[in-house]
């Protein structure tokens, strides 16, 4: 008797671990590309994952402008391609914040990680990506050469950014990963920013929140920039 309701009990908790996410949420075991940020637990769709953006640290403004660490210790991840992920707050970077950054690159390399590249994670203004362009492309002369280089994107830069500026980015960055969500909130009528997907000449990914709400538009899968999707790891989200 008491075999037969442990038994019961395993199936009712493999029931609930396995229950079926809605189709217009966002399940990550669909997915293969994760964001895993400070604070957040590593889950077990990391084991399906090809691809992963570890936060590494965070340049705060200040004086000086610093490099402040968010990860304890340096990742051993193998058989998964890495984007090592730094937090901007400021893009006056001085010689030695540069050098910081290139020092983290080269340890998690040597400790046998496969890092493919850099991800900036700035709030650009919609309306001056022309002068990030310009700070992207001094960092991108200051990495390796074998060193892709991508950014996040605001969600409205797609419907109202300056052609311009968006023509720079596309000179200098390999990827940006367009995030439709806002802190822990999916944004309210980003359906209507992906509308004007056609103006990006990047390769562009879409940045999901885990659990939350997506559905994509009928036309991306045959954008011919459209690389995938990146999903952004919450605690309690897998629950």
């Amino acid at each position: 008797m008491i075999r037969g309701t442990i038994a019961l009990i395993l199936l009712a908790v493999a029931s609930v671990s396995q229950s079926p996410v809605p189709a217009d949420r966002v399940d990550a075991r669909r997915y293969d590309a994760f964001w895993l940020w400070a604070g957040v637990k590593p889950q077990p769709v990391l084991k399906q994952a090809k691809r992963i953006y570890l936060l590494q640290g965070q340049v705060e403004a200040g004086d000086p402008v610093r490099l402040v660490q968010q990860r304890p210790a340096v990742p051993h991840i193998i058989g998964r391609e890495i984007w090592m992920v730094v937090r901007v707050e400021t893009l006056a970077w001085s010689p030695q914040i540069h050098q910081q950054v290139r020092e983290q690159l080269a340890r998690w390399r040597a400790a046998g990680n496969h890092v493919a590249g850099i991800q900036i994670d700035f709030d650009a203004r919609t309306r001056h990506l022309d002068h990030y362009a310009v700070f992207l492309a001094d960092l991108r002369r200051r990495l390796p050469a074998d060193c892709r280089l991508g950014i996040t994107g605001l969600l409205d830069w797609s419907a109202n950014g300056d052609p311009k500026g968006l023509d720079a980015l596309a000179g200098t960055v390999d990827e940006i990963v367009l995030q439709i969500y806002q802190g822990r909130r999916v944004i309210p009528g980003y359906a209507s920013y992906l509308s004007r997907l056609d103006r990006m000449k990047t390769p562009f990914r879409i940045g999901l929140l885990q659990g939350g709400e997506w559905q994509p538009p009928a036309a991306l899968e045959s954008n011919p920039n459209f690389r995938g999707y990146v999903v952004f790891l919450q605690n309690g989200a897998a629950e």
